[in-house]
């Protein structure tokens, strides 16, 4: 139920929690630093502005799945989907502990295709630990969204932790 909040809310909850990931046999903790909020259809960022397609259509299950996406041809994203079903959001999770950067985490992490619709609830690879460790975030915008124009590119949806 912890995803199934309007991604906002789920933001800055999940910053500081512990991304737990079977990386080469061994289950290892990251802890998530940095989240982007895509938040539905009307989001002209978020790829569920174009609707429901073969690609976003995990966006549209109950939150607490995983989405993950091909850019560039060669590295994957990976997003946890929140909110109710048929209400498209998702955090894009930009940085983890030694890793700054979406592509960067997800090839340490060796995220491919085979995590898109991944329950992380039940997933035995891929998981976040439920601490409620109070966390010092900021917001900025979103990076890399210049195409989505205003007011998108310039809302705040963007949280890291503090340094």
């Amino acid at each position: 139920s912890f995803y199934q909040r309007d991604v906002l809310e789920v933001a800055p909850l999940i910053l500081g929690k512990t991304l737990f990931c079977k990386v080469d046999n061994a289950v290892k903790p990251f802890q998530i630093k940095e989240v982007e909020a895509y938040r539905g259809e009307e989001d002209l960022a978020c790829h569920a502005a174009k609707g429901k397609t073969p690609r976003t259509k995990i966006m549209y299950d109950e939150g607490g799945h995983v989405y993950v996406y091909l850019i560039y041809g060669m590295y994957w994203m990976l997003n946890i989907v929140t909110a109710e079903k048929n209400n498209p959001q998702a955090l894009l999770i930009r940085g983890i502990t030694g890793f700054n950067g979406p592509g960067k985490l997800t090839k340490a992490l060796n995220i491919d295709k085979t995590y898109y619709g991944e329950n992380l609830a039940t997933s035995k690879r891929i998981w976040v630990s439920n601490n409620e460790e109070a966390i010092k975030f900021s917001t900025t915008p979103r990076i890399g969204i210049d195409y989505a124009g205003e007011p998108w590119k310039s809302k705040l949806w963007r949280f890291v932790i503090d340094k």
